[in-house]
């Protein structure tokens, strides 16, 4: 077999686990509002999108240790990886889980914006060749939306403990 459809399997890995985070970003965003209020609520779950794309990618990186195993060797690794560069980037989302870089929300967008490009890029190479396979674009819409699901059910998940954390902690207080 030749080595693209590898590579494009590992694309595909890193716009299922990538890709959505971006429209979750945006409808969070819009949700919050532009106009800063005294609402607690919208302003903790802004503070929570680096959390849910810190945890992301740390799942990505689990799906690579898993792919890999049991050889952890340098050249496993690059017979491996298709597309290094990438999944490079795609293992920086880990920093968000540090402070300085959760602090600062725009950083994930832009962090995401290299694997949305990806999905884009791929629409509009489909969209204006001339006997371009259809497929690719059924693909990428599939994993799109898995991306989706994915990161809104993480993003969730950290509400839900976010939330619950905060009414039991007030709960032991009294």
């Amino acid at each position: 077999m030749d080595n693209s459809f590898f590579s494009y399997l590992q694309q595909l890995e890193l716009l299922a686990f990538f890709s959505g985070y971006s429209l979750i970003y945006a409808v969070t965003f819009f949700i919050a509002g532009k106009q800063r209020l005294k609402n607690d609520f919208k302003d903790r779950i802004v503070s929570l999108l680096p959390f849910s794309y810190a945890l992301v990618g740390t799942l990505y990186l689990a799906l690579q240790l898993k792919n890999l195993y049991p050889d952890y060797s340098i050249e496993n690794i690059k017979l491996t990886m298709q597309h290094p560069l990438l999944t490079a980037w795609g293992l920086l989302a880990i920093l968000f889980w540090i402070p300085a870089f959760r602090q600062k929300k725009v950083l994930c967008l832009a962090h995401n914006l290299v694997f949305f490009f990806l999905l884009v890029r791929d629409l509009f190479l489909q969209l204006f060749a001339l006997h371009g396979d259809t497929n690719i674009i059924g693909n990428d819409m599939k994993i799109y939306t898995y991306s989706l699901i994915l990161n809104l059910g993480i993003f969730a998940l950290i509400v839900l403990l976010s939330f619950s954390f905060l009414y039991f902690k007030k709960r032991l207080r009294y």
